[in-house]
């Protein structure tokens, strides 16, 4: 026979007494949201290293495993067939949608090149872990190597390029001989060559061990650059504005409504969200973020609702949405300004209704949410240009929580940069001591249009051109570095003169003297500067 002619009803077959073999060989029929839980708990207990050698291992039995049955329980017209027929299998059984081809086995042309889409694995971890930043199919590479392994008698590992599971389109595995790999899989043979499951857990427990003390040097050096500032939460809130704002979501967390957080990008919306969630009644439950901006009109409603089986091109299996996989826990919608019209009408059923109907289904299933969305427009403004719906926005406004803008809590500013300094610094194996003043005063400066995240993400650049134990001024991103305060409140009793006067020798300071550039931000020419310069000077 060939790969082509399996079947299930051939491959599988059921006795009626609690029995179902593949072949010769009993198997069991696993629930995925149970197996995405029980990864959940691996990675939770153990780590992301620990969980992935337990699975991987376990990928490899099951490839090696299943290449044997093949080969003693079917009659294959060639050994070819043979192999081809794992990818089929994985298919039948529901792993995911899998297309190979096949190769020499060198450099040029790997001896397998598989592709698999709607990987199980991957969504299991996307809805139970989240995105990850490293592919996370390990017990589909573990079969794919298991398999391999078997059907050539030597060794032969899986590595995956690619994966949904951290924001690719499609999962994508590469397996080739150990020779051939040569150095290149060195990192990922820990996975595999354990002499036993015991050696396994005792080296994660060392690894624990070390991590745990790795950690708690970690938080000590965090609660040394800690100040008064810091709330119990982790968020910075040395402002009156950031103090109220924690207050707030506190009262709000004890509630079950729906709460509407708004603000400019990056003042940190999902920190509130998440805070509200740890405090409330939910904590022990899932917090969920999606990002509706990020996902498609055609696929949005199919991630939040889920969808059945063959409901479009693609749908190969049934597959839970963010409603139902956030159940009993907090739904964070971040974008929610972002969605067209027609979701608006059905996601405005499901907070009304509070459940859910997948794409291709005509029965709704019950969900127990809370959802908390946020968004960086001006909602009243979208309902009254028609936009968005103003029932679907009193709907999630049943209380509103505005995070200030960093330049309206300036006293978080430096807060923010030394504890941001502290762990990128660590992050980067760079250890710095603080800023120079004149570091500081530039950061006072500047206006931060881009919040909390722009901050966070100049202090990385100058943490990278640091040449000393400080950041210097110099160090800073060139909008920062030139940056120069506006006036005051109290400056607008001057006279108009002085003001300028002050201004200009502000932007001169700035450049570090260089006259050139400041007649250019000025937008004067440099005799007009060079004549301002000196009646100052008298």
């Amino acid at each position: 026979m060939r790969a082509s002619d399996l079947h299930r009803d051939e491959v599988l077959s059921f006795d009626g007494a609690g029995m179902i073999r593949f072949g010769e060989s009993r198997v069991i029929v696993h629930d995925a949201t149970a197996l995405g839980l029980l990864r959940k708990e691996l990675i939770e207990d153990l780590g992301a290293n620990g969980a992935r050698m337990i699975l991987t291992r376990f990928g490899f039995a099951h490839g090696w495993r299943t290449a044997e049955n093949l080969r003693r329980d079917f009659p294959w017209d060639s050994e070819e067939e043979w192999r081809h027929a794992g990818g089929a299998l994985l298919t039948m059984l529901g792993h995911g949608v899998v297309d190979r081809t096949v190769g020499d086995g060198n450099t040029e042309r790997p001896l397998v090149d598989v592709v698999v889409r709607d990987s199980y694995e991957a969504e299991q971890h996307l809805l139970h872990v989240g995105q990850s930043d490293a592919p996370v199919c390990w017990s589909l590479s573990g079969f794919v190597s298991g398999y391999l392994s078997f059907c050539r008698g030597d060794d032969v590992y899986a590595r995956e390029t690619r994966c949904r599971g951290k924001g690719d389109a499609v999962c994508h595995f590469v397996a080739q001989p150990r020779e051939v790999w040569g150095d290149a899989i060195a990192e990922d043979l820990a996975f595999y060559q354990r002499e036993s499951l015991d050696a396994a857990l005792a080296s994660i427990a060392e690894t624990l061990k070390t991590a745990e003390r790795q950690l708690q040097r970690h938080v000590r050096t965090l609660h040394s650059a800690a100040s008064d500032s810091e709330d119990p939460s982790g968020i910075v809130a040395a402002s009156e504005a950031m103090k109220r704002t924690l207050d707030r979501a506190r009262r709000f967390a004890r509630v079950d409504s729906s709460v509407l957080v708004t603000g400019e990008s990056g003042v940190g919306k999902e920190r509130i969200a998440r805070l509200i969630h740890d405090e409330s009644e939910r904590t022990a439950g899932p917090f969920v973020a999606v990002n509706c901006a990020a996902v498609t009109e055609t696929l949005l409603e199919s991630e939040l609702f889920g969808h059945a089986r063959g409901s479009f091109t693609g749908a190969t299996q049934d597959r839970p949405g963010f409603f139902e996989a956030a159940n009993r826990g907090t739904i964070f919608l971040d974008e929610i300004g972002e969605i067209p019209a027609s979701m608006q009408v059905k996601l405005l059923r499901v907070l009304q209704e509070q459940e859910v109907r997948r794409v291709g289904e005509n029965r709704s299933r019950k969900v127990d949410v809370r959802v908390l969305a946020a968004t960086n427009r001006e909602l009243a403004q979208e309902v009254a240009a028609g936009r968005f719906r103003d029932d679907l926005y009193y709907r999630l406004r049943v209380v509103e929580i505005r995070i200030p803008p960093l330049r309206e809590r300036r006293q978080d500013i430096l807060p923010l940069a030394r504890r941001t300094l502290t762990k990128v610094s660590r992050r980067l194996g760079r250890p710095m001591q603080g800023f120079t003043p004149a570091a500081a005063d530039q950061l006072l400066r500047y206006s931060w249009p881009g919040n909390v995240r722009e901050l966070q993400n100049a202090i990385e650049h100058a943490i990278v051109l640091a040449d000393g134990p400080r950041v210097d001024a110099a160090d800073l991103p060139e909008e920062v570095r030139l940056s120069v305060p506006k006036p005051s409140s109290s400056d607008l009793t001057l006279p108009l003169a002085e003001i300028e006067r002050q201004y200009t020798l502000a932007v001169l300071e700035s450049n570090d003297g260089n006259r050139s550039r400041t007649a250019q931000q000025l937008g004067i020419g440099e005799a007009t500067l060079y004549r301002k310069l000196r009646a100052y000077a008298k």
